[in-house]
């Protein structure tokens, strides 16, 4: 074991993988067949349906769900404490595994690394997790794209060719509103400089170039199709859903889809491979899942309802995660995925730093690629008891769910004994389970103590998972009952624009069972990101609504938050390359 305050984490990577079992060791340690395994190097997919079909009278294992604080744009670890978890709890002899999401490349060629977890607590093959793994999210961007062309190609033909001769190709004409055009293009980088943009120019004068229109590009991981990917529960339930996305609105008002299109067949075969989840591995030798992706602020942020089916078969103690805090990520695995999987966790871990609770306290600005300020580096127990409202207004949310919360104290080698007591004591003062973990410099010896508390409650008589609100709630009531209970907010503003489509959709009973989607950021409980703490009087604002047809999804866009993040003047890409001497790749985090 290396010592991550003097070793990157690309090379704790690269030392582990050389200690890493084989693929083969791993199928027999996972009681798996060989006929389940699907051959990719060092990370073979599993065949859910071979594996599911063989293990479906299996009692399921216990589900734990790992969430956090508000984090601060660093980032506080949940990705780190999953891996920890998963170390700890193989340390004490559990037969443990997880799912994780996929990374972006967005995130890992800018500031914020590839939710690869960090130091001791890390997934490995690092490289191959980080740079595209075994090809689900290209798959997503291509099958996106491809709906992107069929629908601007249609718009050019229906321009230039008459009734007659559409219906000599076999085509109706849909009469698409190039005003009322939903969709745009995916790429998995943050990219600003696309967010807005103008296609279909003809400078000749020539019709030949695409229908002339605003689009827009979004990240690849946002796409509807990673949310589909995230709920669908096999390959037929993926290609129905592919088949019901609405791209665009007729000039009538009717929604456009990739079917009205002819092109949802070929989306779905881009996509066919997606539905299985790929195997990776901890440092310390446990198998995890990776399937589905990040950023719960603008989509879904869960891993898969395929790979926690999948993992509860396989492990005793499945570890998932959601993302960004309980406000975000929690909220929609809570009233959106369990609902949609019938599966309830036993436990959901709330992760919190020091760093983070004296940010909330009303600690200076902290801000990707600029050194921390003193205030995080030196023990301040005022900053860290004031930020401690932010931890409980989280643990609050859980306890909405009815799900068991355990606070884990993300430690870093700087905090002080003094801080890391605090916390424990407040938390004790609340009722509510408290460990702290160093696996990030230990590895799953550091999380014993983590591991222990999650054991306990998973052991206590679970309680019933209460819903924050039934389906047949309209959406408008549903979004201010999230602005309130889990927000914080006093209430909600919609524009007039957003507020006609919640009404069209209320009215409308096709979407009486749609889930509700937020997207907010996630670097405050209110829409405005400067807001620290646990900010008070203030009202959501709701300037748009998005229809995912194929997901079932409404997604009301709060504040200002875009689809496409955008690039840092200091990102990581600076800093990787390749020895061209091994095919080592270093500078990943």
């Amino acid at each position: 074991m290396l010592d991550p305050t003097k070793y990157a984490d690309w090379q704790i990577a690269e030392d582990a993988e050389t200690r890493l079992p084989s693929v083969e060791e791993f199928r027999v340690k996972m009681g798996l067949l060989p006929e389940e395994l699907i051959p990719y190097g060092k990370t073979p997919k599993l065949d859910f349906i071979k594996i599911m079909n063989r293990l479906k009278d299996k009692p399921d294992g216990k589900f734990i769900e790992v969430t956090a604080i508000t984090p601060t744009p660093l980032g506080e670890g949940k990705s780190t404490v999953c891996l920890g978890l998963i170390e700890g709890l193989g340390k004490l002899g559990k037969n443990v595994g997880g799912c994780l999401r996929q990374p972006s490349g967005g995130p890992t060629m800018n500031v914020k690394g590839t939710a690869a977890g960090g130091g001791n607590a890390l997934l490995i093959p690092m490289t191959e997790f980080s740079l595209g793994l075994t090809g689900d999210i290209n798959d997503i961007m291509n099958a996106h794209n491809l709906a992107m062309i069929a629908l601007n190609a249609r718009m050019q033909h229906e321009r230039n060719y008459s009734d007659e001769a559409l219906a000599k190709r076999n085509l109706k004409r849909l009469d698409i509103d190039p005003e009322r055009v939903e969709f745009g293009f995916v790429m998995d980088f943050c990219a600003q400089g696309l967010r807005n943009i103008r296609i279909g120019i003809s400078p000749n004068g020539k019709k030949d170039n695409g229908f002339e229109m605003t689009s827009k590009f979004g990240i690849a991981v946002g796409s509807e199709l990673m949310a589909i990917l995230a709920v669908a529960t096999d390959l037929a339930d993926l290609r129905d859903r592919i088949g019901r996305i609405v791209l665009a609105y007729d000039k009538k008002g009717n929604p456009v889809t990739t079917h009205d299109l002819e092109v949802d067949g070929a989306m779905c075969a881009w996509m066919r491979n997606t539905i299985n989840p790929t195997l990776c591995y901890s440092v310390e030798g446990q198998p995890v899942l990776v399937h589905a992706g990040p950023f719960a602020n603008i989509a879904i942020g869960q891993s898969s309802i395929i790979g926690d089916r999948l993992a509860l078969k396989l492990f005793d103690y499945h570890i998932t995660e959601s993302g960004f805090g309980a406000d975000i990520g929690f909220e929609k695995f809570w009233n959106v995925k369990s609902r949609l999987s019938g599966l309830t966790p036993h436990v959901s871990v709330v992760v919190a730093t020091v760093r983070a609770l004296k940010m909330h306290g009303g600690g200076p600005e902290v801000k990707a690629g600029i050194p921390l300020p003193k205030e995080y580096k030196e023990e301040n127990l005022e900053l860290l008891e004031k930020g401690c409202a932010n931890l409980f207004h989280h643990v609050h949310t859980v306890q909405m769910s009815g799900i068991k919360p355990v606070v884990c104290i993300n430690q870093f080698y700087t905090d002080t004994p003094a801080e890391v007591a605090l916390i424990k004591k407040l938390c004790a003062e609340k009722g509510v389970r408290c460990a702290a973990s160093e696996h990030w410099l230990k590895g799953g010896e550091g999380a014993i103590e983590l591991a222990e508390q999650v054991i306990a409650a998973c052991e206590e008589e679970p309680n019933p998972i209460t819903f924050l609100y039934p389906l047949e709630m309209p959406l408008r009531q549903r979004v201010d009952l999230i602005a309130k209970n889990v927000y914080g907010a006093d209430g909600v503003e919609w524009t007039e624009e957003a507020n006609a489509k919640a009404e069209r959709f209320e009215k409308d009973p096709k979407y009486n069972d749609y889930s509700t989607m937020m997207v907010k950021t996630h670097l405050s409980l209110s829409d405005d990101q400067t807001k620290k703490g646990v900010p008070t009087g203030w009202k959501l604002k709701i300037h748009d609504v998005l229809e995912y047809g194929g997901a079932r999804f409404l997604c009301p866009m709060a504040g200002t938050i875009s689809l496409m993040p955008g690039t840092s003047s200091d990102p990581a890409y600076r800093r990787i390359d390749v020895d061209t001497a091994t095919g080592e790749v270093s500078g990943l985090f």
